[in-house]
């Protein structure tokens, strides 16, 4: 039913348009002229899915003059049903997304807007019974008319309607017990205001959830979740409170501010987008991230630890003090993360922490830095439109590595001084780059300015060459890191490293400066001939480390003699990005890790050894080679499952095991292990686990597969595991025309809006052992839906997805030819594709080469 305002709406001359999205001129329009901003909303939440969320909203802001007000509301006009503006009806207008309100309705001074509207369902992300707002980077306009941009804080109250038997959180805290609503099945929840946030960082969760409630250090902290297996939340809960309070008080000392918002309330969603996010007061995290399975590995509890720290460092690196702009989104992004790396060192004492970082970063960092799509870690941005493609690896991973380089340069004293003054100086407001690099630069002795230029506004990394030179008498006479920019622009990035020089007895650890084109590391001159020569050796450098030649050849025979983990780790990813560079050939990288694996003794070494494994089996060996080798690949894997004394390490192993396991034997060992039939001594298997090996089991069609997906949905008790499972069953089908089927509902945004479960379909059927092409073409061509359509990870995951089991020319030639007969598509979709492709690219060169 369309109202007489809605009509009246529809019969008004339709205003200038502020174009789609939210330009940049538009957000610079509105943070000049609105102040003081205020919203009042209210929802009623239906408890099906598929009926409408109806909701009202009151908007108060101040003008010092009469101004069109242009909310963002990317939802059809017969989505309102009535705008007023200081209680008066008004003839508000429509376009792109956009609700206008005219000049002339508005005044100096306090202006109150209010709305009743029909929310859109998009960003709600609602489920059977549950539901939960994800509006980052601008996606509150899809479900509410806001100003949906970093810069315009607001202040926020929310009420919400619900079932009676669901709970609710949000930003701010409960004002009392819930009310009873009129229909006696349903209550009203009602929260207080807030402190003034973006609409990004606005948010609430209802549904059926259980509520787990902690004291820590004086603070009530509250676990909203959906785990239906006591057990295992009795095991994790006490290790996710003492993580979050742990964080908590050391960013308190270390900022000198105190936690700014109140409550702390955090909610554990199935197959939540990402990691984490970041709400004030309200945490979402995904819910297998922190409940962890009796089988977790070392990395996953590692992993656990991190983002956690990353999302409280959230709390006042992002939500206190807000980029003004999304260009800047990686500035919190990467105090997150680096300040994650320093909170949890004290809760894992027994781990090497620069180990943990170096492979925690780098191998991320340089698997989009290495290839043509590469970018820039601050990136320009005209519309809040393509935002969600600036998140990735580059501010994730390179961005930490470099704000590491940065507090070496500046001096950790000045640097935690100096991101103090920041927070003082912005809280509750916004800030750019170039606000913190003064500050910086006025505390410290470098360039700070000419240091970001290559670090933080251009893409890519250096690659670094050794060249050692040996006198006549057998004494190092020259030793010279080369630097060169790869993309020809005369960049030069200023870092500091440690050359580790290498003998039968010691190493030789050299400090050196790189800020040139070619520094020559004078300590070394007068030292005997080395073994080898590591320019990283303590993983603080950045770029392709060329080894040379004789230091490539010592490592390929001896890397596991390396006395030191850290050092053997930046050795491991130096080898790994020579094999990328085709300066070692796949069977060498395996004869090296198949005979280093049995000697490593430091378990983050392993899991990084063992992921470097499997990456090389599936994506370099041809399915001959494969065959060649997995007999003895398995044994390897099936010693080190037996002989590992720790369960994440013996989870680890099983898990490289899981995923390329080949030959008969292999396959009947897994079914028995799946099937309960055989035992692992130390290793309990969880829900989660079955159904991963029923997956890896179908995938190669072992004789029983269907049965065994069948029994395996059967088993599965917990119903958001269960759902996903029968979501992703067709992919795995021995019938082409089902597999065609199951692409072909991706096609729909509906069935992509739980995107693990999307991507995990598009996975399966693009799997190694598939061998098919068809997808590929498709999947290229949905990307700039899949972009429009999804939250900010989607768009770079469906692309690995699609090129997961890629590696023959013929598909390089398809991704090529799609680009070159795409010439619009937007520049970092276009590196999004190519970052993607990039294993694809160099897989399919090797088998050019191997077939001539």
């Amino acid at each position: 039913m369309i109202t007489a305002l809605a009509l009246l709406l529809g019969a008004a001359s339709a205003p200038p348009s502020p174009g789609r999205g939210v330009s940049e001129s538009l957000a610079n329009e509105r943070a000049h002229v609105i102040q003081a901003l205020r919203y009042d909303l209210s929802f009623k939440i239906p408890r099906e899915r598929s009926d409408a969320i109806r909701a009202s909203e009151t908007v108060r802001f101040v003008l010092t003059a009469p101004h069109r007000i242009v909310l963002d509301f990317e939802q059809p006009r017969e989505h309102v049903s009535e705008v007023r503006v200081d209680g008066r009806p008004v003839d508000a207008g429509f376009a792109d997304g956009h609700l206008i309100v005219p000049a002339a309705a508005t005044k100096a001074g306090e202006n109150v807007v209010s709305i009743e509207f029909v929310a859109g369902d998009e960003s709600l992300n609602r489920n059977a019974d549950f539901l939960y707002t994800l509006f980052v980077p601008a996606r509150a306009r899809l479900a509410f008319p806001c100003f949906d941009q970093p810069d315009l804080k607001g202040r926020y109250k929310l009420t919400l309607e619900i079932p009676s038997d669901w709970r609710a959180v949000a930003n701010g805290a409960e004002e009392g017990p819930p009310a009873p609503a009129p229909d006696a099945q349903r209550q009203v929840i009602r929260f207080a205001e807030t402190q003034p946030l973006p609409t990004y960082l606005f948010a609430f969760a209802a549904g059926n959830f259980q509520v787990e409630t902690a004291q820590r250090n004086g603070r009530t902290f509250r676990m909203f979740h959906r785990e239906t297996d006591a057990k295992k939340v009795a095991r994790n809960r006490d290790a996710i409170f003492d993580l979050h309070a742990h964080a908590l008080a050391w960013l308190e000392e270390y900022t000198g501010i105190k936690y700014p918002w109140g409550k702390f309330d955090f909610v554990l969603i199935p197959s939540f987008q990402f990691g984490g996010m970041e709400h004030a007061g309200a945490i979402l995290y995904n819910a297998s991230t922190l409940m962890l399975d009796e089988s977790a590995t070392q990395n996953q509890m590692l992993g656990r630890a991190s983002t956690i720290s990353h999302e409280t460092a959230h709390m006042w690196f992002g939500d206190l003090v807000t980029m003004r702009w999304f260009n800047d989104v990686w500035m919190k992004e990467v105090m997150a993360n680096f300040m994650a790396a320093k909170i949890v060192n004290p809760s894992f004492p027994q781990v090497n922490h620069q180990l943990a970082f170096l492979m925690q970063h780098y191998p991320a960092a340089y698997s989009v830095d290495r290839t043509a799509g590469s970018n820039p870690i601050r990136q320009q941005l005209a519309n809040l439109d393509e935002a969600g493609t600036l998140y990735g690896d580059i501010i994730y991973n390179k961005a930490p590595i470099a704000m590491r380089q940065l507090e070496m340069i500046t001096g950790e004293e000045n640097f935690r001084n100096g991101l103090r003054e920041y927070l003082r100086r912005y809280s509750f407001a916004n800030a750019t780059w170039l606000d913190l690099v003064e500050i910086l630069d006025a505390r410290g002795p470098g360039n700070i300015a000419r240091w970001s230029r290559a670090w933080v506004e251009q893409r890519g990394r250096p690659e670094i060459a050794t060249a050692l030179g040996i006198g006549a008498d057998g004494e190092i006479s020259q030793l010279t890191l080369t630097g060169r920019d790869p993309l020809r622009r005369g960049l030069v990035w200023p870092q500091l490293l440690r050359v580790d020089i290498g003998y039968r007895d010691h190493v030789q650890q050299l400090p050196v400066s790189l800020d040139g084109a070619v520094t020559r590391v004078a300590q070394a001159r007068g030292l005997e001939r080395p073994l080898y020569v590591i320019p990283n050796g303590e993983g603080l450098g950045y770029g392709l480390f060329l080894l040379d030649r004789a230091t490539l050849r010592y490592l390929l025979d001896h890397l596991e003699e390396l006395p030191d983990a850290l050092l053997r780790g930046s050795a491991w990813v130096d080898v790994w990005e020579n094999l990328l560079e085709a300066r070692v050939t796949p069977p060498q990288f395996l004869d090296l890790a198949l005979r280093a694996l049995p000697k490593e003794t430091d378990e983050q070494n392993v899991q990084r050894v063992l992921a470097y494994l499997s990456h090389a089996f599936w994506n370099f060996l041809t399915p001959r080679d494969r065959v060649a080798r997995s007999t003895e690949i398995e044994a390897v894997l099936r010693q080190g499952i037996a002989r590992a004394r720790a369960p994440s390490e013996k989870s680890a192993w099983f898990s490289a095991f899981r995923d390329v396991a080949l030959t008969p034997d292999g396959l009947a060992w897994l079914e028995r292990v799946w099937r309960r039939e055989e035992k692992i001594e130390g290793l309990t298997f969880s829900e989660t686990d079955e159904i991963s090996m029923a997956l890896e089991l179908a995938v190669r069609g072992v004789p029983d597969a269907e049965k065994i997906l069948a029994a395996q949905l059967a088993r599965t008790q917990n119903p958001d595991r269960k759902a996903r499972f029968e979501f992703v069953m067709p992919a795995l089908s021995r019938d082409p025309a089902v597999r065609a089927q199951a692409f072909e509902r991706l096609r729909d945004p509906q069935n992509r809006r739980h995107e693990p479960w999307a991507l995990d379909s598009l996975r399966y059927l693009n799997h190694p052992l598939r061998d098919e092409r068809r997808f590929l073409r498709p999947s290229l061509e949905l990307l700039p839906e899949i972009q429009r359509t999804g939250d900010i990870f989607f768009p770079k995951r469906w692309m690995d997805a699609a090129l997961n089991g890629q590696r023959s020319p013929e598909a390089a030639a398809i991704v090529r030819d799609f680009l070159s007969r795409e010439p619009n598509l937007p520049q970092r979709l276009r590196w999004t594709v190519l970052a993607s492709a990039d294993d694809l690219f160099r897989a399919s060169r090797m088998q050019a080469q191997a077939r001539n």
